[in-house]
């Protein structure tokens, strides 16, 4: 390996949320420095088996169920307000072209 290009590897403390501590080597920091921890796998819930929510109140699903609530089955259309407006669809005009002009010996 070439000397002076790879960053220094050394021993830090990393400490939890609950307080506990561990030492590990990594090039984060100094040797010696706390690395603490405002999320790990005490708390996250991607450990702790908590409930993922979705945001009902924007995004793409909460979008798709404001714009089809009116549809069903049975045929009886229920009346939704679309929030995003009317569609306007602007027609082209048809642009005339000159005559071609012959030109005169």
């Amino acid at each position: 390996m070439k000397k002076g290009i790879h960053p220094d590897y050394h021993e830090i403390t990393v400490k939890m949320t609950d307080g506990s501590e561990f030492k590990t080597f990594t090039t984060w920091g100094k040797k010696g420095d706390v690395l603490q921890l405002d999320t790990d796998i005490l708390n996250h819930s991607a450990w702790t088996g908590g409930k993922n929510r979705i945001n009902e109140k924007a995004g793409n699903v909460a979008k798709f169920n404001q714009r089809f609530a009116g549809i069903n089955l049975t045929g009886a259309a229920k009346k939704v307000v679309d929030n995003a407006g009317p569609t306007v669809v602007k027609e082209k005009k048809a642009v005339e072209k000159p005559a071609d002009k012959k030109k005169k010996k």
